[in-house]
């Protein structure tokens, strides 16, 4: 029989901080599960050369009377249960309410040479370098779009890199207007000049982008597409990120209703974000992205709700709505200029697990059509990266998600089998795909209809 807890929630990030601190003060029996070591998140992700900062730490003490599920990764829902699998195992954690604290991942753009060694996320080099990542003396360029580009480029600086610029696709004339509203955010506008203080000296340039990285083994050099004309820079890493994405796959999984309001979903909840599947919420960037301080008051309020205190919940209206706010202004002010969607070409790789370029896709106008003549989005990632990368380039919408989330191990999906048959006799089995040459024990099933992807599984729901 599966563990049961009275509120389970998905994702240790600072939603579900949150929101098992607040439902475990409620008394109730809390899971708190994260598919990372430690809890905290990508935003508060452990740093093995600093200390986390001190909301973080406080948010971790809170947690003395939550179950702390960590590398525990959600594969497949079962029955009002999650299967999930760890380092070990596998186990089913069943629930009386779930919280969806899944988080957001990268967007990235595919552009020439967005696949040399060198080459990854703005977000994704952070968390490298918080992992251990050597980059102390290594001339790196910063560049994509969003605050998360000097958030970064501090992280960089503070493990030793030599930040060669920071490079900001919106126009200056709109970065400018950004930075006049926060006034109306005064903690935001003094954590922007704390980011630009300590990143004094390093230039940050607008309206500009990479039209194409060179090198042979590695990155070596880059060519910047800027107001006044093109420019060439050598570096050892380049950092490319366009914003974030809602991880959005448990929810469809689950049948929630999502809001397609753009290219990319997310999940669709109402004032006290309930979703459309009964005893299921979801907080933070599952419901759209709108940053930490969003994300912390959510996770609270599905605390509260979903253990039956309503008012609490209904207290933190406000505050949610003004952050919700911000994060709406982020999105006007750093909408992507659409040369962006230009620049792969028909020979740029798109789909890195199954090295399918964006030439082959010609023709198709279905994601899953694309899938079984391609292998486009079936490799280790289920297509977090590529499939995403298409549907912000107008080719594929996303759609559905079918289990296993991620890559599980076969006695993983053999004890997932077993478990639907005794709860509801015999069933379609799932069907392993025939392993790439050389390629390890773990396995996808059916292919999802969604074509998204995420390189290194750093999110909750992995």
């Amino acid at each position: 029989m599966p563990d049961r807890y009275d509120v389970l929630v998905v994702g240790a990030g600072p939603a579900g901080l949150a929101a098992a601190q607040t439902a475990a003060a409620h008394g109730a029996r809390v899971g708190l599960l994260d598919a990372q070591p430690r809890p905290g998140g990508q935003v508060w992700r452990h740093d093995v050369r600093r200390q986390a900062p001190r909301a973080a730490r406080d948010a971790i003490e809170k947690l003395q009377s939550v179950d702390v599920l960590a590398s525990h990764s959600v594969v497949a829902v079962e029955a009002s249960t999650l299967r999930v699998e760890t380092p070990q195992s596998s186990r089913l954690i069943g629930y009386g309410s779930l919280i969806l604290a899944t988080g957001a991942r990268e967007l990235l753009l595919p552009f020439p040479g967005w696949t040399l060694p060198g080459v990854t996320g703005a977000g994704g080099l952070q968390v490298l370098t918080k992992q251990g990542w050597p980059v102390e003396g290594k001339r790196v360029v910063v560049a994509g779009s969003g605050p998360l580009l000097l958030a970064a480029a501090d992280t960089l600086r503070k493990h030793g890199a030599r930040v060669l610029g920071i490079f900001e696709q919106a126009p200056a004339a709109t970065v400018r207007a950004f930075a006049r509203q926060l006034r109306h955010w005064p903690a935001r506008a003094v954590q922007a000049a704390g980011l630009r203080l300590r990143l004094a000296g390093v230039p940050y340039r607008f309206g500009s982008f990479v039209r194409r990285a060179h090198g042979e083994d590695t990155v070596q050099r880059i060519d910047i597409e800027m107001p006044n004309g093109p420019q060439t820079l050598e570096c050892d890493l380049l950092a490319v990120g366009y914003g974030l994405v809602p991880n959005t796959e448990l929810a469809q999984m689950l049948g929630c209703a999502m809001d397609y309001l753009g290219p990319h979903p997310h999940v669709s909840v109402d004032r006290l974000l309930r979703t459309s599947v009964e005893d299921v919420y979801a907080a933070g960037e599952a419901g759209g992205i709108g940053g930490l301080a969003v994300a912390r008051i959510e996770g609270a309020m599905a605390g509260h709700v979903a253990t039956g205190h309503s008012v609490a919940a209904h207290a933190l209206l406000p505050q949610r709505d003004r952050e919700r706010r911000f994060g709406a202004l982020l999105a006007r002010h750093f909408a992507l200029d659409p040369r962006l969607h230009t620049l792969a070409a028909d020979d740029t790789l798109i789909c890195r697990c199954e090295d399918v370029t964006l030439g082959e896709l010609d023709g198709f106008t279905d994601a899953r059509a694309a899938k079984l003549a391609t292998r486009c989005g079936m490799g280790a990632c289920q297509g977090r990266i590529c499939g995403t990368a298409l549907a912000e380039l107008g080719r594929f919408p996303r759609s559905g998600a079918r289990p296993p989330i991620f890559p599980a191990r076969l006695a993983t999906l053999a004890g997932l089998g077993a478990y639907s048959r005794s709860l509801h006799g015999p069933r379609r089995e799932l069907f392993a795909r025939r392993p790439r040459k050389n390629e390890g024990v773990y396995v996808n099933t059916q292919p999802s209809d969604d074509a998204g992807m995420q390189a290194n599984r750093p999110g909750p729901e992995g």
